[in-house]
């Protein structure tokens, strides 16, 4: 029987020393791959939680708790892609409106504190998660008390986004009447919020009520008629001097003053009377409180347009919003003087300046060396600026300033269900055609207007606001003469034969409704 070999005999030989298992060197077992390579120090795990603030998942996967520290990161990569796809979505002008609703306002304020909680304790969770118990005494205490403030710290963006939200909640709220309060407005229908009208009217009115007068003076009476397909908008401007204007035969006024508003009296019945007019008046009026009623309805009648809402803003809380927004940056076309009755306050120069709150206000007010007429033009020019410049952007970044002098200088009868809709047609109009008229001589006289020659120049210019145009905003000239009348494509109010007043010639010339580019350089 042959001897097995010297390799069989090793396979039959029992596993030897070396050939036994052999436990890990310390320190490379599986539960030592959970420890850190170097013991950390306050530097670092102060630097480790800092991190995961902004990525959040970082402190965790330093740890060696990776399920969680990829669980955060992907929680946070989708929450960034959800934002992003949101930001998308809402900064188009069709859906940015959304965010003037009143549940949008209020789920983004709850989504804000929401976030705030979420922050704060994934700080406090990444801190621990790295074993502060390790560092030493004095490591302890500084670290604690530096990851305390950054706690706070990542709270602050969150609690400002809330109480900005809040804010302009609040404001809202506060300016715009809800509908129910009021049981004459038509209810809003989210899906044909204006009712069907191809133009929607609005009387924009800057009231003079200055703390040594009783009441409101309407200094500043202008009428923005919308096209609500497109934006394009045409902007009347009346006079504050205009005499005997009509009203609607079947109203209070309409009746109190068949011939024209204070009619017997050769130097009064001025249009920035009426609206005080029926404040004093209850007992004529009906109720209180129909000052902008009336005002609508006798600006309404002079321009055969239907005024659907007003806005009034107290002229001098117009001088804080324009503070509230850095200044309006306008062409001045000549020094302007202001203060007293020589101009001795100041003197805007001419030239493209920007004006502070109190320089706007003056600018848009001085009589000094200047009638009421050329103070109308610089109005115009002055709500346009503000107009253009008071972007989206703008208001949210000083919205708080803004939110406290409106909702004490500002009052409105357009209802805060149609505030969103409200919105998305200002994005139209900031992007749209816009042309002015101002009903001022040679063209139009206020001492005993054409009522007639009014109404046709305003039917004109609305009518060509609608018109196509090249890209470049291009004057509207309208032609109106006595004898012309134009049929409005807006819901008019017609005047009867009965109610026309007579008639001073006015010469037929070119009454120019131009773009607000071409007149104040914006």
């Amino acid at each position: 029987m042959t001897e097995p070999s010297l390799a069989q005999q090793a396979q039959t030989l029992p596993p030897g020393p070396a050939q036994q298992p052999q436990a890990p060197p310390p320190g490379h077992g599986p539960k030592d791959r959970m420890r850190f390579a170097k013991p950390m120090t306050t530097a670092s795990l102060i630097g480790w939680t800092v991190l995961s603030a902004i990525l959040p998942g970082a402190a965790h996967l330093r740890s060696g708790r990776r399920r969680t520290g990829y669980i955060l990161l992907g929680v946070f990569g989708l929450l960034l892609a959800t934002a992003a796809v949101g930001v998308l979505i809402l900064t188009k002008d069709e859906n940015a409106a959304f965010l003037a609703r009143d549940s949008a306002l209020l789920i983004g304020a709850i989504l804000a504190g929401v976030g705030a909680l979420a922050w704060f304790l994934l700080v406090l969770s990444s801190y621990i998660t790295l074993k502060p118990k390790q560092l030493t005494g004095a490591g302890q205490i500084v670290s604690g008390i530096v990851i305390g403030v950054l706690c706070v710290s990542v709270t602050a963006p969150f609690a400002l986004t809330a109480n900005t939200v809040l804010t302009f909640k609040e404001t809202a709220n506060a300016i715009f009447p809800s509908a129910e309060t009021d049981p004459t407005a038509a209810p809003i229908k989210h899906e044909d919020p204006w009712g069907g009208r191809e133009r929607v009217n609005f009387l924009l009115v800057g009231g003079d009520g200055a703390g040594n007068r009783q009441g409101v003076r309407t200094d500043s009476m202008t009428v923005a008629s919308v096209h609500v397909k497109t934006g394009n908008t045409v902007m009347f401007s009346l006079p504050r001097n205009m005499q005997h204007v009509h009203f609607p035969p079947n109203t209070p006024l309409g009746k109190q003053f068949p011939n024209g508003f204070m009619r017997e009296l050769p130097n009064g019945g001025l249009l920035n009377e009426v609206w005080q007019y029926a404040e004093d008046n209850p007992q004529i009026m009906g109720r209180k409180h129909q000052g902008p009623r009336a005002l609508m309805d006798a600006i309404g009648y002079t321009l055969n347009l239907k005024i659907d809402y007003y806005a009034l803003v107290n002229m001098y809380g117009f001088a804080h919003l324009v503070d509230a927004i850095g200044g309006l940056k306008i062409r001045v076309d000549s020094d302007v003087k202001y203060g007293g009755t020589f101009g001795t306050a100041g003197t805007i120069k001419a030239g493209y300046q920007r004006l502070s709150g109190e320089q706007a206000l003056w600018y848009g007010r001085s009589r000094v060396g200047s009638d009421d007429f050329s103070r109308m033009a610089r109005q115009r020019c002055v709500i346009g600026a503000f107009a253009q410049q008071a972007t989206p952007q703008v208001v949210i970044t000083k919205l708080s300033k803004i939110a406290s002098v409106a909702k004490r200088m500002a009052q409105t009868n357009i209802p805060r269900e149609l505030l969103e809709h409200l919105a998305g047609l200002g994005l139209k109009v900031k992007n749209a055609k816009i042309t002015s008229l101002q009903f001022v001589p040679p063209e139009f006289y206020s001492g005993s207007p054409d009522w007639q020659k009014i109404r046709a120049a305003a039917a004109r210019a609305v009518r060509q606001s609608t018109q196509q145009s090249s890209s470049r905003v291009q004057a509207a000239n309208v032609t109106a003469s006595p004898g012309t009348t134009e049929a409005s494509p807006t819901p008019t109010m017609t005047a009867p034969r009965t109610a026309k007043p007579s008639q001073t010639p006015t010469r037929n010339g070119r009454a120019g409704a131009k773009s607000l580019n071409e007149l104040c350089g914006l």
